[in-house]
């Protein structure tokens, strides 16, 4: 049986390393004074924009269809929004001696983000899993965290967002769910054009994300926040997390075993429940932690990479041992559509 083309080296996201670059602009030219409100008001326009772009790029119609494997998707989605959740409060409670309160509500804040989609999809196909499965498993959670998201730093992190209140959850339905579902509405109109125009309009979300985190650190900076990291500090961060992913992992793998899932889609919901999206958490962090978004989004910037880092190994693995080709019955779980629309989700 002919081997997969696999990478030959762990991925470092050129992505990541803008977002580093970012930061770097941030700490050495920080926006100030006017500067400061002109890079708020754009940061603002930009969140509503991505999640227009987000409600108008997914077809809620074919990700629906996707619900033939349903047991599988409530796997991932409680993964994603029970079991990450019940660790990251864990984890706080080991964190008040290594962290401070800044970072241990960033760590907390990883934990209710949606899954990833896109490097869910690559490394579900790099290790041969069931590849439709892992679009559905995505798409829904990518749904599912416009609202629980939100819902779970309210109920989990409170005051701890800044002050989380009713200025804050309308802030949220303004920014994040009334773009999202205006985007849903118009999708019928302008679906097509942003089909056509995908790859301009990635370059609109990264560029939207990069200004998100430029105004955030922008204002961390202004404030000395960052006198309160140190590297011993980052280096507890990073073994909070490691801990984290490992038991993600881990639970994952062995847990859809003991319900009885195929190998196939074991791998689906192993790539697709331990992951947490980056280009989703980001806005939503800069609209729930103010000024304190710069010290929070760090613990998902760091995680990021490192899952991507360790997937990308597990995936090389998986693909290693020998096993049938999908049959095409799964292919079928999911149409092309969704499969376009999926892909162009972060």
């Amino acid at each position: 049986m002919r081997r997969p083309h696999l990478p030959a080296r762990l991925p470092l996201d050129p992505y990541v390393l803008a977002l580093l670059g970012t930061v770097g602009l941030a700490a050495l030219l920080p926006a100030r004074g006017a500067a400061a409100t002109a890079a708020g008001a754009a940061s603002t326009a930009a969140v509503a924009l991505l999640f227009f772009l987000y409600g108008a790029r997914l077809s809620t119609r074919e990700a629906l269809d996707g619900l033939r494997h349903w047991r599988l998707h409530l796997t991932v989605l409680t993964c994603t929004f029970l079991l990450f959740p019940v660790l990251g409060l864990a984890l706080r409670a080991l964190a008040p001696g290594l962290l401070p309160p800044p970072l241990q509500s960033g760590l907390l804040f990883l934990c209710l983000v949606p899954s990833t989609v896109q490097s869910s999809i690559a490394f579900t196909s790099i290790a041969r899993g069931n590849v439709p499965a892992a679009i559905c498993a995505g798409s829904f959670s990518s749904l599912a965290g416009i609202v629980l998201t939100p819902l779970l730093a309210a109920v989990l992190l409170g005051g701890r967002t800044g002050g989380f209140s009713h200025d804050s959850l309308l802030k949220i339905t303004l920014q994040l769910l009334l773009p999202f579902l205006l985007g849903q509405a118009l999708r019928r109109w302008v679906g097509g054009f942003l089909t056509r125009h995908k790859e301009t309009l990635g370059r609109v979300d990264r560029g939207s994300i990069l200004l998100v985190v430029y105004t955030a650190f922008s204002a961390g900076v202004a404030a000395g926040i960052w006198q309160q990291v140190s590297p011993l500090r980052l280096g507890a961060l990073m073994l909070l997390e490691a801990a984290l992913l490992a038991v993600m992992l881990l639970v994952t793998w062995y847990g859809p075993a003991r319900l009885g899932f195929g190998r196939e889609d074991r791998i689906a919901i192993q790539f697709a429940g331990s992951k947490k999206s980056l280009a989703a958490g980001l806005p939503m962090a800069s609209v729930l932690f103010g000024a304190q978004a710069a010290l929070a989004v760090l613990p998902l910037m760091l995680f990021h990479q490192m899952q991507l880092m360790v997937c990308a190994v597990i995936a090389r693995r998986r693909a290693a041992d020998p096993r049938p080709e999908l049959p095409a019955d799964r292919v079928a779980e999911v149409s092309p559509t969704a499969q376009q629309a999926a892909s162009q989700a972060r």
